[in-house]
């Protein structure tokens, strides 16, 4: 945890391990007389998660890279081994914290008809008198790589007698362009049946062309060389409690990707952060008549404009509603005592704020 002079700063390097669909855990909790038909949960502070997309790139050379134009025409082949690291997609979740400052008490008269509240299993308000269900969440992505299909670039798989009987590099260059093309030329004779022993029938025809193939991309990639890439992605959490000026928020370097905000090996990732709606400051009299109120606190957040930037383009700009920049309103508690209609209620446990009331 690094303290900032606006925000505090997490900076988690975690590849998410599978792309599964997770969801909030939530909890019925039941008002009863052993629990003086009370309730306790926590309002959220805002917590900005930014989720980093990295690409990494792995590229090694095929022994053969100088030949690559000279037989096969091959202009962009790789001649030399390297990782790189380029940024991918940027987005930003609104995620609530409890916030142990203001944790309130759900309280119900004995009569009230069936009173029951859903909470996250951190304690955050999601409904009374109703059921929820947290929506499924896609996480922000999982690890992926993608390699070539076939051995990696050097396979002895591929090395025949003749040309591990050259003299020089030239030459086995040489021998294998010349096995390349043969190999095209047999593929060519069974699809056209100019082939002198074609195969019996359509399923073995395509055993040997893959055959064939496989052979031909084993040794094409002696001269081309392979490209593999990996995407990971990487947390960093925000509480921001004011107005961000050009923090930086991480660095990122081409050769070692994401690194913490403190380290010069990398380019600086900027955030911008400012409040669009701040509900003004309450006067300490004020403040004293609002805690005297009875009833369900809830918040109405404030909101930001957000926007995470390079020295050279940006990378996420958009609007995000933040807690610490709101106030608190509440429910009057009359409204949970008509025993023929019991009143069900819906907020959003991320900002605490009011979804929805339901007679």
């Amino acid at each position: 945890m690094i303290e900032m002079k606006h925000t505090v700063l997490v900076l988690c390097i975690l590849c998410i391990p599978a792309p599964l669909m997770s969801q909030t855990q939530v909890e019925k909790k039941v008002a009863t007389r052993a629990s003086g038909y009370g309730v306790t949960y926590s309002l959220p502070l805002t917590s900005l998660i930014v989720n980093v997309e990295v690409v990494k790139e792995v590229c090694k050379a095929g022994p053969y890279y100088r030949y690559a134009e000279k037989y096969l025409g091959v202009r962009d082949a790789v001649t030399e081994d390297a990782v790189t690291y380029a940024p991918g997609r940027v987005t930003l979740e609104n995620r609530g914290i409890p916030d142990t400052n203001n944790t309130y008490t759900v309280e119900f008269k004995a009569g009230t008809v069936a009173p029951y509240v859903y909470l996250t299993d951190d304690g955050l308000l999601c409904s009374i008198n109703a059921d929820y269900t947290p929506p499924a969440i896609p996480p922000a992505g999982a690890s992926e790589t993608e390699t070539p299909a076939n051995a990696a670039a050097g396979s002895t798989a591929v090395f025949t007698e003749e040309l591990l009987m050259a003299g020089s590099l030239a030459r086995q260059a040489e021998i294998a362009a010349k096995q390349i093309y043969h190999i095209r030329e047999s593929k060519m004779d069974i699809l056209t049946g100019d082939a002198d022993n074609l195969p019996p029938d359509g399923e073995a025809m395509k055993i040997v062309i893959k055959q064939l193939e496989t052979q031909e991309n084993a040794l094409t990639r002696l001269f081309t060389g392979t490209r593999s890439t990996e995407t990971s992605y990487y947390d960093i959490s925000i509480v921001p409690h004011e107005n961000i000026e050009n923090e930086v928020l991480f660095r990122f370097s081409a050769k070692l990707g994401v690194l913490d905000a403190d380290d010069l090996g990398g380019e600086p990732v900027y955030m911008n952060l400012t409040a669009t709606e701040k509900a003004p400051e309450l006067t300490p009299k004020e403040a004293e008549k609002k805690a005297k109120m009875k009833g369900i606190v809830y918040n109405v957040p404030g909101k930001a404009a957000v926007e995470i930037k390079t020295a050279q383009r940006i990378l996420f700009k958009g609007e995000v509603q933040i807690v610490q920049f709101g106030t608190y309103e509440l429910l009057a508690p009359v409204m949970f005592e008509d025993k023929k209609k019991p009143v069900k209620v819906f907020f959003y446990p991320e900002t605490g704020a009011l979804k929805q009331i339901i007679q």
